[in-house]
């Protein structure tokens, strides 16, 4: 088995329990685990925040540094320069986590090995072990006209965004997230970072742009686009 180590219940297990049960903030869900993590800045101290490590390699980072704060998820890279680190690009090292009650550098960790093995097995059509890898993509809400970003990691977010996309009524309050419209719009230097695997800040390249899969088109879809996809693949 490539990933994850398999349940007696025949699920899907990210990391082993003794690996990972002394990190502090651990927190199971199906297909990623989240732990506490932090970044210290000379000039403003520890930021901390809520780093999930997916199977596919990817990691999330939801920012906690002061209540109400409106990043929402960052890639690490995001993170670490949100928190004010100087020698950012660094992040292996500048993000930490707490284990046995002492700050530890991810690199120190099991956290990343998903991380490591996703350049391995990304090919230049985008795959992501064995599917294909969507970059975040933004909607234009129609009741206060600020755009919100929709993360497309796991198949309920793909169909959360593609029936947002069909929708020319989509409000923030239909978002996965349960946003609303009173909530900051992200600042034009925060949506350059949509999670491309090659480079953070891409534009669109074959890494990150997928032009259809069964993640992202649903047979029960009656748009044009999923019609015309399940056909061909059943051709």
């Amino acid at each position: 088995m490539e990933n994850g180590v398999e349940r007696e219940n025949g699920e899907m297990e990210l990391f082993r329990e003794e690996e990972v049960r002394d990190i502090s903030g651990l927190k199971r869900g199906r297909d990623y685990i989240e732990v506490t993590c932090g970044c210290t800045s000379q000039r403003y101290g520890d930021a901390v925040g809520r780093l999930r490590v997916f199977l596919s390699g990817d990691l999330e980072i939801s920012c906690e540094c002061t209540p109400g704060c409106q990043e929402g998820r960052l890639t690490p890279t995001a993170f670490e320069k949100h928190c004010g680190k100087d020698n950012a690009k660094k992040w292996r090292n500048n993000i930490w986590v707490f284990l046995n009650d002492e700050k530890v550098p991810l690199s120190k960790t099991v956290l990343l090995k998903y991380y490591d093995q996703a350049p391995k097995n990304l090919s230049i059509s985008g795959r992501h072990y064995g599917r294909a890898f969507h970059r975040d993509e933004f909607i234009r809400c129609s009741s206060c006209n600020k755009e919100r970003r929709f993360r497309l990691r796991t198949k309920e977010e793909c169909r959360n965004h593609h029936g947002a996309s069909l929708d020319t009524n989509w409000k923030c309050s239909d978002h996965l997230d349960r946003i609303s419209c009173d909530y900051e719009e992200e600042r034009a230097s925060r949506r350059r970072y949509r999670g491309c695997a090659r480079s953070p800040t891409c534009k669109g390249c074959t890494s990150c742009v997928c032009l259809g899969c069964e993640f992202c088109r649903f047979s029960d879809c009656g748009c044009q686009i999923c019609i015309d996809f399940t056909r061909n693949a059943g051709a």
